[in-house]
């Protein structure tokens, strides 16, 4: 059974930090490439980040520079680094599986996700 269980998200002023992280299904994270998504209020969801199983990367133009991606494989979790965050960073943030790097997410189902806010 798929199962993603974000955590990790906060009020932050801009120009702070946080870190993500999201706890995978075994049995699809040692198949799949995973995804940071993020969802604002009015806009849809959108790809942040995403890495595969050989850690090979690939950011979002509006967060290339700030964010940073990684997994352990051996703890099924993956996570997003974010630093010099900014206000239009503001949303609902969630991880999902993927194909292949800037592929669409795997599967329909989505995890709570977890709220990042940017606000000083």
């Amino acid at each position: 059974q798929v199962q993603f269980v974000e955590s990790g998200g906060g009020l932050v002023q801009p120009g702070g930090s946080l870190r993500l992280s999201c706890a995978a299904s075994g049995s699809i994270f040692s198949i799949y490439a995973m995804g940071w998504f993020r969802q604002a209020p009015g806009k849809q969801r959108e790809l942040v980040a995403a890495i595969t199983r050989f850690h090979s990367t690939n950011y979002g133009d509006s967060v290339n520079g700030r964010f940073t991606i990684s997994r352990d494989n051996a703890k099924n979790t993956v996570y997003l680094q974010m630093n010099s965050l900014k206000p239009e960073d503001t949303a609902v943030y969630y991880c999902n599986a993927l194909r292949s790097l800037g592929d669409s997410p795997l599967y329909d189902y989505w995890g709570q996700g977890t709220q990042v806010t940017v606000s000083s």
